[in-house]
């Protein structure tokens, strides 16, 4: 009997590690790309690219020339998926409701209208160019609302696939990043206040992080206004979701599908987060900036970990046919905007 025990004891250690090991080995494995991505990000040239580009660049490029590791695949999807969403989830403290209630309320009104014009301007020249629309609907969210994040977003709510969620945030943090390098340099000729310039980069830029670096050149004022212009963008990203859910579940009762759609609980912690970042940080708790710093930054290390695992899966065959022209589709409708924004504010 005790011999039975002692069996049962060493076989069992056994089989959690064979569970273990991948799945532990596959998130040291995207944040091993992640930390490359940022050392690369550090390279002059690069450094305007960013952390997550650069890593996803990584992650394609490995995949294409050592395959997927299909070993520590368990623990790469964890990655691409429940990192994701709690990346998405403490994203949600950037978003400050009450400011962009009590002083951006005309702005809202434009950022919603930068949206739909974003979103059905991308599909409509994708689908003039016979492009991929999912593809094409990520890079239209992703234009119209906050990059990346929005893309993650949207993501499992309409179906994408992993390789197609990205190849679509890969595209949008480098072609964000060549608008807002074009925007620094546009800068000195435009004929614009540093409040309307921040204004200006907030409505039309994609990621928060582009904002920012077109943004400070004009100054703290302009700064300033260029980042609530973009959170009312970032506000607008639940109601976007919601709408997303309720048509994906009337396209599945047109269609007589039983497919459902996956209620997006982690937007319920983006919101809680936003409401405790809002209304109770800096209020009722008192919290450092350097806690707030390094919050932010695992967040972008945990969604740079999710974007390697989702990158792992592009296969580079696949890109030239599926992605050239929804990257077309997205540039014209970035140009596009950028000259709507520059008129309406």
């Amino acid at each position: 009997m005790q011999n039975v025990q002692l069996k049962k004891k060493l076989v069992q250690p056994k089989g959690k590690t064979a569970f273990l090991l991948p799945w532990i080995g596959g998130i040291s494995f995207t944040f091993l790309i992640a930390l490359l991505g940022y050392l690369l990000a550090q390279v002059p040239g690069f450094d305007h690219v960013g952390q997550l580009a650069c890593a996803i660049i990584i992650a394609v490029a490995y995949r294409q020339l050592l395959g997927y590791p299909e070993v520590i695949r368990s623990g790469i999807a964890f990655s691409s998926k429940r990192l994701l969403r709690l990346a998405i989830i403490l994203y949600g403290l950037k978003l400050n409701i009450s400011m962009v209630l009590h002083e951006g309320l005309g702005l809202l009104v434009r950022d919603a209208g930068v949206i739909i014009f974003a979103i059905f301007l991308t599909l409509g020249i994708a689908k003039l160019l016979k492009a991929d629309q999912m593809i094409s609907l990520l890079l239209g969210v992703g234009t119209g609302v906050c990059g990346a994040a929005a893309i993650a977003a949207v993501a499992p709510i309409v179906k994408s696939d992993d390789d197609d969620t990205a190849i679509s945030v890969g595209i949008i943090a480098l072609v964000g990043t060549i608008f807002a390098i074009a925007y620094t340099i546009l800068r000195p000729f435009l004929p614009l206040s540093a409040v309307d310039y921040g204004i200006w980069s907030g409505i039309s830029l994609h990621e928060i992080a582009h904002v920012a670096l077109a943004g400070a050149l004009a100054g703290q004022e302009g700064l300033a206004m260029a980042l609530l212009a973009k959170l009312g963008r970032v506000f607008l990203l639940v109601p976007l979701c919601f709408i997303a859910m309720y048509l994906m579940k009337r396209k599945s009762a047109e269609n007589h599908s039983e497919a459902k759609v996956e209620f997006p609980w982690f937007l319920i912690g983006f919101l809680v987060m936003s409401l405790f970042g809002s209304y109770i940080l800096g209020h009722s708790i008192h919290v450092s900036d350097e806690t707030m710093n390094g919050v932010a930054n695992m967040t972008t290390w945990l969604l740079t970990a999710a974007m390697v695992g989702l990158g792992l899966n592009v296969n580079l065959r696949d890109l030239r046919t599926k992605a050239f022209r929804p990257l077309i589709a997205m540039v014209l409708t970035s140009i596009c905007l950028s000259i709507l924004a520059y008129f309406i504010i």
